[in-house]
This record gives C-alpha cells, sequence and structure tokens, in this order.
C-alpha cells in the first residue's frame, strides 16, 4: 500500500523538468562535450550535438535544449541551417541565447578581418583577405562604428540629374563628370533614381560628345532598365529629369572613409586624410558570406519551436549588383523580366493591365521558409549587406519581438511571399484556402530599425507581402529611403487570401529620405478586416532627387481595399495618397494632427 500511495503522489505532483544545456565558446572545440567548462567552438556542431540529443530521445530534453553562447565573434565558414530533424516542441523547445553575462556580446558574423595595411600617400592599402586561394570581393566593408563608404562620383547619396533616357538606343546620356579618367575605369557602374525603385547597372561603355557623356550597359540589365516600363526614370517631370550617380573606381576615392577594390587584384584603398583613420589600430571587416542563417522546413514538414534570444548577426554581403547588375520593381524585389504589353494589353482578371514582370526575392541575412513558432526576442541585426530577417513563405505563429535592425543595406524586417519566381506579380494570387505561400498569424513588434535600405533605396523597413492574421504593434522606425512599413502585393481588388493584418502603434519618421510614391504605412491590394489605428506618422523627407512630390504619411496605393483608418497621428492635414482604392476603405474619427500624440506615446510604452 505504501509503494501506491508513493506512485500517486509522483503522478498526481507536478514534473520539473530542466533544459539540457549545451555551450559554446570562440575558443571552444567542436570535438568536446558541449559542457559549460568544456564549450563546443561553432553553432554547427551545438545543432548536431541537440540534433542527435532529439533522434536518441536523450533525456536531456524533456525540458527542451538551450544553446548557450559565450561572449565574442562567431566567424561562420559556412552558413548555418536549421531542419525539420532541429525540431523542438511546445514543451520542450530548441533556444538559442547568449549566456548568463554575454547577452549583448555574442555575434554571429559573415565577414574576416583586413589586415597588414600599408599608408600610400592619401590612402591605406591592403591585400584582401584569400578564400580558397582567391581574394574575396565585397561590395560591403564594416569598420570604425558602421559602414565604410564605397567609391562614388559625388559622396554617398548624392546624385545629378541625368539629361536623356533613350530606350531605343538603350543609353542614358548624362553630363561630362568632372573626374578625368572614368571612361576608362574597370567595373564602373551607374545608379539610377527612378521614382520608388533604383537600378544599379554594370557600364559597358561611356563616350564622350562635347560636354555630355553616353552611357550603355551589360546583359541582362540593359535589357531590364529599358525593357520594363514602371518605374523608369523620368525626363521632364514637375520637380526635373532623373537623377544617377556613377560608382567602384578609383579615380573616385577621395573622401574620408571612401574606399574600392581593385577588381583585377583583389587590392584594397581606404581613403584617410585623417591621421585618426587607421585600420591597423581599429579592425576593418571584408564580408565573405551573404547568408548567415538558414531556417527551412518542407511544405508539409515544418521546423518548429525555436527560439533566439539576445543574438547579434552581422557583417554580411551583397554582391548581385556586381555579378548582374540590379534593376528592381518595388521593395528591392530585382526583375527577371518585365515588359510594356504594346499590343491588346489586359487580361481576364485585369481589363487594363499593359505590363508584364518577374522578380527574385532580395538575398537574406537570415531566412526562414516552411515553419512555425519561430521566435526572435531580443537579437541585433546589424551591418547587412540586404535583407536582414526574411519570414519568406509558409510562416506561421511566430514572432520577432524587441529586435534591433540598424545600417541594413535593404529592407530590415521581410515576412511573406511575394509571388516572386515564376508567378507574374500582378497575378492574383493563386494559393487562397492554402497556408503554402502565405505567412500568418505573426507578431512583429516592439522593433527598432533604424538606418536601413542603405546599399538599396527601394527597400522598406517592414515590408509583407502575402500575409494575414499579422500583427505589426509598437514597431519604431527611422531613416529609410522609401516607405516604413509597407503591406500587400498584386495590385489587385480580387481576393487574394490577405486580411485580418493590423498596424498599430507604430512611430515612423525620417523615411522617403530618396525616394518617392511613398508611405509612412503604405498598402497594396484588397486587405479585408484590416486596420491601421493609432499610430505616429511623421512627414516625409523632401527627398532631394525626388521628380514629383507623392510622399505621404498612409498612402493607399494601387487597389488597397478593407482597412479601417483610425486615430493616427499625422503631423501633416494633407495625409493621404491614393491610387484606386476599393470601396471598403473606412475611415473613422480624427487621423491628422488633431489626435493626440502624447496620449499615443503613453499608451505605446504602457503596451511594451
Amino acid at each position: 500500500m505504501k509503494r501506491l500511495y508513493t506512485l500517486l503522489f509522483a503522478l498526481l505532483t507536478p514534473m520539473v523538468l530542466t533544459a539540457g544545456t549545451i555551450y559554446l565558446s570562440p575558443q571552444g572545440n567542436d570535438k568536446a562535450d558541449g559542457s559549460k567548462e568544456n564549450p563546443l567552438r561553432t553553432p554547427h556542431a551545438a545543432l548536431k550535438l541537440a540534433r542527435e540529443w532529439r533522434r536518441t530521445a536523450d533525456e536531456r530534453t524533456a525540458g527542451g535544449i538551450e544553446i548557450c553562447f559565450e561572449a565574442g565573434r562567431y566567424a561562420l565558414e559556412r552558413p548555418i541551417y536549421i531542419r525539420p530533424e532541429d525540431s523542438g516542441t511546445e514543451d520542450s523547445p530548441t533556444t538559442l541565447r547568449a549566456a548568463e553575462g554575454a547577452e549583448g556580446q555574442v555575434f554571429i558574423v559573415g565577414s574576416t578581418p583586413i589586415t597588414d595595411w600599408k599608408k600610400k600617400g592619401n590612402c591605406w592599402v591592403a591585400e584582401a583577405p584569400k578564400m580558397h586561394g582567391r581574394p574575396i570581393f565585397s561590395r560591403q566593408l564594416w569598420g570604425f562604428s558602421g559602414k565604410l563608404f564605397r567609391a562614388n562620383q559625388f559622396g554617398e547619396g548624392k546624385m545629378e540629374r541625368m539629361i536623356a533616357f533613350d530606350t531605343k538606343s538603350r543609353t542614358i546620356t548624362i553630363p561630362k563628370p568632372a573626374i578625368e579618367g572614368l571612361e576608362q575605369a574597370p567595373a564602373l557602374e551607374m545608379m539610377v533614381h527612378q521614382r520608388w525603385a533604383t537600378a544599379i547597372l554594370r557600364v559597358k561603355e561611356m563616350r564622350y560628345e562635347g560636354n555630355t557623356a553616353v552611357v550603355s550597359f551589360l546583359e541582362p540589365e540593359s535589357y531590364l532598365e529599358f525593357e520594363h516600363p514602371w518605374p523608369q526614370p523620368v525626363i521632364g517631370e514637375a520637380k526635373g529629369n532623373s537623377s544617377f550617380m556613377l560608382m567602384n573606381a578609383r579615380e573616385m576615392v577621395d573622401e574620408n572613409y571612401e574606399w574600392w577594390q581593385d577588381p583585377s587584384t583583389g587590392r584594397l584603398y581606404l581613403y584617410a586624410e585623417d591621421a585618426a583613420i587607421d585600420p591597423n589600430k581599429q579592425t576593418v571587416y571584408i564580408s565573405t558570406m551573404e547568408r548567415l542563417m538558414t531556417i527551412e522546413g518542407a511544405p508539409q514538414k515544418a521546423v518548429e519551436h525555436i527560439y533566439f534570444e539576445g543574438i547579434t548577426f552581422a557583417d554580411t554581403a551583397w554582391n548581385r549588383p556586381s555579378e548582374e547588375g540590379h534593376v528592381t520593381l518595388q521593395g528591392g524585389f530585382a526583375f527577371i523580366d518585365g515588359y510594356k504589353l504594346y499590343d491588346k494589353p489586359g487580361f481576364a482578371w485585369d481589363e487594363n493591365l499593359e505590363n508584364q514582370a518577374w522578380v527574385v526575392r532580395p538575398e537574406a541575412a537570415v531566412s526562414v521558409c516552411n515553419a512555425r513558432h519561430i521566435a526572435f526576442t531580443g537579437c541585433n541585426f546589424i551591418a547587412l549587406g540586404a535583407t536582414g530577417l526574411d519570414l519568406a513563405t509558409n510562416v506561421h505563429h511566430s514572432s520577432v519581438t524587441k529586435c534591433l535592425f540598424r545600417n541594413i543595406g535593404g529592407t530590415a524586417l521581410m515576412a511573406g511571399s511575394f509571388g516572386e519566381g515564376a508567378t507574374e506579380v500582378h497575378i492574383p494570387f493563386n494559393k487562397i484556402g492554402s497556408e503554402e505561400g502565405f505567412c500568418s498569424y505573426l507578431l512583429l513588434a516592439e522593433n527598432t530599425i533604424t538606418n536601413a535600405t542603405r546599399e538599396d533605396w527601394g527597400g522598406v523597413g517592414i515590408g509583407c507581402g502575402y500575409v494575414h492574421n499579422t500583427e505589426i504593434i509598437g514597431n519604431t522606425i527611422s531613416e529609410v529611403n522609401y516607405s516604413g512599413i509597407a503591406v500587400g502585393w498584386g495590385w489587385t481588388k480580387r481576393k487574394t487570401g490577405m486580411e485580418r493584418n493590423r498596424i498599430a502603434y507604430n512611430t515612423v519618421r525620417d523615411y522617403a529620405r530618396q525616394l518617392y510614391d511613398a508611405g509612412g504605412i503604405y498598402t497594396l491590394s484588397n486587405q479585408p478586416k484590416s486596420y491601421i489605428e493609432n499610430n505616429i506618422i511623421y512627414a516625409p523627407v523632401d527627398a532631394p532627387y525626388a521628380t514629383n512630390d507623392r510622399g505621404f504619411c498612409i498612402y493607399l496605393d494601387a487597389a488597397t481595399d478593407g482597412y479601417t483608418i483610425r486615430n493616427n497621428w499625422c503631423e501633416i492635414l494633407d495625409s493621404f495618397g491614393f491610387n484606386n482604392p476599393g470601396p471598403k476603405i473606412r475611415f473613422e474619427g480624427e487621423n491628422s494632427p488633431e489626435v493626440d500624440r502624447q496620449a499615443l506615446e503613453n499608451s505605446k510604452k504602457a503596451k511594451q
């Protein structure tokens, strides 16, 4: 009888399960046992050990697995790959986090230091580190607490108006550069401002005609730039012609922190007229990787219950423009193909459509697809070449909260399919009734995004495509070159499956710094039962190279429908942009400077 009472007591008493813990250190050894005294060195080894614990039903998985990173830089030689076999459960998740006392000091990086700089005139010169016997080439150098400026004609972010854009000859005419010798520069590039997007074009030839230069370009970007109709540069609009800048020539290196890499030798030149700029005393890193981590399941076998806490992801590259140019439709999505329909435009689902386009998804430092219950909490995404964090397709019941995104080349935080790949972008998304492709039940909350879209000005702070039941709550966004928060895709009034999205209690300022046709909050297409409410949205920046004034606090772009818009503090009275909105847009209460901004700020703080 005593034995029976003991058994009943054990069954009725809640069990306190502790997580099995695996430790890592940059000074560790992947042949160690992963204990605190004998840590592993790489995340790959830690994940493999955790995977083996789960495969063998090790008792250490009972309360979950914690992979604890001691402070330091974890320089990857290959991306981290998390697969369905790494999945945890609700009761036994896998958590990757900074070890106690290492918060804010754990860096997963895709870079390597550049050493042995030598001063020659006003430049420091170094040989690029080698990988597989060849110099590393990159468009990104990180150092001196930020991003170093790749050589350009006028200085970072500065442009000049073009003279002509000729679709027949596929040339752009510009004023003759004041810098001598650019017509002979190897690997010269041109960045083009085209309304709400940019293009980066590799120069094929630049010939001078009097006080002008006529520039032609390599393929495939030459075809893409001159065939696609939206968006192209404009000549003679209200505020002038579209603008450009030339980039990537040794002759342009003339400002502190500006740099250039010789395309034939890999040798690096860093301008440093200021004696305080010494790369032998403050380490400069060259990016070696575009992707740091992929979390990827299969459509019917998701990765589940993986959590990240207090980890910094940093120092990635973005090399696409150097290899094939970069001509974008919107939001950083580059064309695969695109052209105007001259004969009998229109389709059964859009009788007025006069162009077609196919796009590719931007690279991301961290990518998630076919996953559920993934959480990033208190993580940092810093110094990244393209997209920061991408919840790409078929991601559900997941969250990104209290994270910092800073110094991001493209969009900081992206979610949902954008019909990329084989799907023409205007076709109403054809997976209605299926979770595959969509992202849903996402929480993107209390994140800080600043200084994003530095490489591709057409990116945004937070960009969501085909999502539903997604909450974008309490984020702070500043210093972006296009829109702050953008939700929706497809340019269609038809049902797509996007619905019940909520954009609330966000603060958006200092946006549309370079491009226009932009919004602090920007929407596309039909999204029934969705809300834009209680946001604080400052006026757009007066973009210096815009050719018109289409910048708004809230921009309901093509076919936006289904939104209720209420109680948003907008800094200016003329706060809204409209482009053929649907009949189910609802405005409630005040959406203007008359809203009590302080009350909204207090409510936001209370929620945090």
